[in-house]
């Protein structure tokens, strides 16, 4: 149970439908805890600022002093022993509902499976952290493929039912907004069509993957500095250029996924009913891997062709036309090497009728 569902002694007197109303205050504020329905069915618990003098028309003058109050907003990732309230402060974490159970989690192994290929053990280690470790920092997990049903929506959708209220679908705009109080406090921010292909967009995704702390702002609030521990799962049918990824980069895991060989419309609902059966597994499970990195993988471990692909077409213009006319200058006289100077390719580039500055060459040859 969340920590709203635990507390009864803030409900007001019995009476209908009333009965069912909560309140809580969280440092001078108070707040209405009320259940939005969702479109698909169910409810999503949220908090709706109230006010002192509504509450006293409603209940009376006295009831206010029965409301439940706590010191303020704290975010504590925990799946196992999770305490909806530390010290005297409202835990935003969401716990999740799942009770493990031993048993059977044959599609949810064969979605593991086809997602990760050979990385499978890899692909655990990285799930079972996320269940027992949401603190630990992990690598950024790129999901590509240029074909269609291929399962990648899938795995963002289980995660999301495995992990419920704390994963967050955020679009390419959400990660350029200043606004960002809504997804600042999850364990995985999963993107479904990401495109960051600018500069900045890569550098941002690539800090906010490391950072131990992050400034969250919301409208109208004053910009508080809380504990970052989000991990984020990016899908995209782009496999050339869906983010900007420079040689030597250790903090993407990037997986070539291949189209489904079936397409089971029922799959979803079966993963959704093997998860207390794999959160079991995963609680008595050993890592197949120690940590080596603040990370935790050995980078050489994630290193893919498809991370490899990237990163040759990330390379900026310039590059690229040294590199075709020096393979040009080696296929004409038949050599597998090549030496010039800097002057040298300079000039060659000037015949070619290529525009570069003195600098720009410079900054490529190192």
């Amino acid at each position: 149970m969340s920590a709203i569902e635990q507390q009864d002694s803030h409900r007001p007197p019995s009476d209908g439908g009333m009965a069912k109303e909560e309140f809580i205050r969280v440092g001078t504020t108070l707040y209405k805890l009320v259940n939005q329905p969702r479109l698909n069915g169910g409810f999503v618990k949220k908090r709706i600022a109230w006010n002192n003098e509504t509450l006293r028309q409603d209940y009376g003058k006295d009831y206010i002093g029965s409301v439940p109050k706590y010191d303020g907003f704290c975010t504590v990732p925990e799946h196992i022993g999770y305490r909806p309230v530390v010290g005297k402060f409202l835990n935003l974490y969401e716990p999740i509902d799942h009770r493990p159970q031993e048993g059977d989690f044959s599609h949810i192994q064969s979605l593991v499976r086809h997602i990760f290929g050979k990385q499978y053990e890899l692909g655990m280690d990285y799930l079972q952290l996320l269940y027992l470790q949401p603190i630990q920092k992990l690598p950024i997990l790129l999901l590509v493929s240029e074909e269609r049903n291929t399962g990648k929506s899938t795995f963002l959708n289980f995660l999301k039912a495995l992990f419920q209220n704390n994963v967050t679908f955020n679009t390419n705009e959400d990660f350029r907004s200043q606004f960002n109080s809504d997804w600042a406090g999850k364990l995985l921010i999963v993107v479904d069509e990401v495109l960051l292909n600018r500069r900045e967009d890569s550098e941002r995704l690539k800090n906010l993957s490391t950072t131990l702390s992050y400034k969250v702002e919301a409208k109208g609030k004053d910009r508080d500095e809380i504990a970052f521990f989000a991990k984020f799962v990016l899908c995209s049918n782009n496999e050339y250029l869906p983010v900007i990824i420079d040689a030597g980069e250790t903090r993407y895991w990037v997986r070539k996924i291949d189209r489904l060989q079936s397409d089971d419309t029922d799959f979803l609902q079966k993963l959704k009913a093997e998860i207390p059966a794999f959160l079991h597994f995963l609680q008595h499970r050993q890592l197949s891997t120690e940590k080596e990195s603040r990370m935790w993988f050995n980078p050489t471990l994630l290193h893919t062709e498809a991370l490899q692909k990237i990163i040759r077409s990330n390379r900026n213009r310039l590059e690229i036309e040294m590199h075709e006319l020096v393979l040009d200058i080696m296929d004409s006289v038949g050599t597998d090497t090549f030496s010039f100077c800097y002057s040298d390719i300079l000039l060659l580039l000037v015949h070619s009728q290529v525009k570069v500055e003195k600098h720009q060459v410079r900054k490529v040859l190192q």
